[in-house]
């Protein structure tokens, strides 16, 4: 609303004698104005503030429904339980006729042999289950579709209960490991025995350490990861980050290096592919089904 004055002198047409008269000296006008502004245009949210109102999907882990899936069994205490005898009966039988022949040198030698192939042979075979096949493979399908939910899920490996993370190894060890037991009298073949199948066997438990914060670690399992002896958390973490293709070694990790750096695993997929067709996942872009689920990582996170 705006009040304007106007001021208008009228003047009669005949001027009397004592001079114009003004008939209306003022005159006041009032005018109604209204001023109308257009709504100002929805701002888009910025990029951060969609993220939290917008919920991505996820699928949560079978643990949050089903926590026992994480728990020890009697059968898999069972299992490795018979794992490890093989193993120890190995290294004693190798320590036994070691001492009668007075040839130790020779069984260590073997031994940290085994140590060093173990290694290698967790690299070969990470690779492959996280490359190749899926659930319906036959053998080794559980245990492909086991490593995927891992990528899916990383921390759930050091939520799960010794003997339900070593079964699985365990009950194939305890298979291989005891005819040699039985049959085999060389020192030396059973001390690479006992240690290349006692690292194989206890590697899911190097690789959830690998998995754990420092502060949580014993220390004896901080000392052998920063010596170099267990695979460290620093090496593991670089595996599970884009391209997802390199660092597969889980027990000392001492063979990634020299496996990345001259890409043996990139020549393998070549000559998988040109040979037979098979196209490896780390080809790929990478994928939600075996990608790290951020959503369901951060809510467990809030929740411990």
């Amino acid at each position: 609303m705006s009040v304007l004055p106007q001021r208008g002198l009228l003047f009669s047409a005949s001027a009397s004698a004592t001079g114009p008269k003004p008939t209306a000296p003022w005159r006041v006008r009032c005018l109604a104005v209204t001023t109308t502004r257009a709504p100002p245009a929805s701002r888009p949210k910025p990029l951060s503030e969609a993220a939290t109102t917008t919920s991505m999907p996820s699928t949560a882990p079978s643990f949050l429904d089903d926590p026992s899936s994480l728990k020890s069994t009697w059968s898999h205490r069972a299992w490795v339980a018979c794992g490890c005898t093989t193993v120890f009966a190995s290294l004693a039988k190798s320590a036994l006729l070691a001492a009668e022949s007075h040839s130790l040198p020779g069984p260590v030698l073997a031994g940290w042999v085994g140590y060093i192939l173990a290694d290698l042979g967790s690299g070969v075979y990470h690779w492959g289950i996280d490359n190749y096949g899926d659930a319906s493979t036959p053998v080794v399908g559980a245990q492909i579709e086991a490593f995927q939910g891992h990528h899916r899920w990383p921390w759930t490996i050091t939520r799960r209960e010794f003997a339900n993370n070593l079964h699985a190894l365990a009950r194939a060890v305890a298979f291989l490991v005891l005819p040699v037991d039985l049959l085999c009298d060389d020192a030396k073949v059973l001390g690479f025995v006992a240690l290349f199948s006692g690292c194989i066997m206890f590697s899911q438990q190097f690789h959830a350490w690998a998995h754990g914060t420092k502060s949580r670690l014993p220390g004896a399992v901080v000392a052998l990861q920063e010596a170099g002896i267990l695979v460290s958390r620093a090496q593991h973490a670089a595996h599970h980050r884009t391209p997802y293709n390199n660092n597969y070694c889980i027990v000392s990790g001492a063979w990634n290096a020299f496996l990345d750096e001259n890409k043996v695993f990139e020549a393998l997929e070549m000559a998988l592919f040109f040979r037979f067709g098979l196209r490896p996942r780390s080809w790929d872009e990478p994928s939600s089904e075996w990608t790290e689920d951020l959503i369901a990582t951060a809510s467990t996170r809030v929740d411990t």
